[in-house]
């Protein structure tokens, strides 16, 4: 998994705006932005999909949201709102095989997403 852009990435190898990085994760700007922020937050460590997520990873999920909601602050979006999403698989968009959370924000969101 970590030939993937994003596991590339966060071994260093590609380089990429990077917002926010610690022991266990790396968040930076998307290069196609749906909102005027949009970043992608992903664990170092290769996990595919949400569906190949393991309980031994329950700590590590946690430390996604918990950037995610720093991040926002970070940004200037957490008191306006923003929103966090995880595609998983082809249909529901998902394009790139390492779990990767999506904070997007800067904009009126709507619902339902499509």
């Amino acid at each position: 998994m970590s030939d993937t852009i994003f596991g590339k990435i966060a071994n260093g190898e590609i380089s990429a705006d990077i917002v926010y990085e610690d022991e266990n994760l790396v968040a930076f700007r998307d290069l196609h932005p749906q909102a005027p922020t949009h970043i992608l937050v992903i664990p170092r460590k290769p996990i595919p999909t949400l569906n190949a997520v393991q309980p031994e990873d329950a700590e590590l999920i946690g430390k996604l949201f918990l950037a995610a909601a720093k991040i926002a602050e970070q940004e200037g979006i957490a008191r306006s709102g923003y929103r966090t999403l995880i595609n998983c698989n082809a249909a529901a968009g998902q394009t790139v095989y390492h779990l990767h959370l999506h904070i997007l924000g800067g904009r009126q969101m709507q619902w339902p997403p499509g």
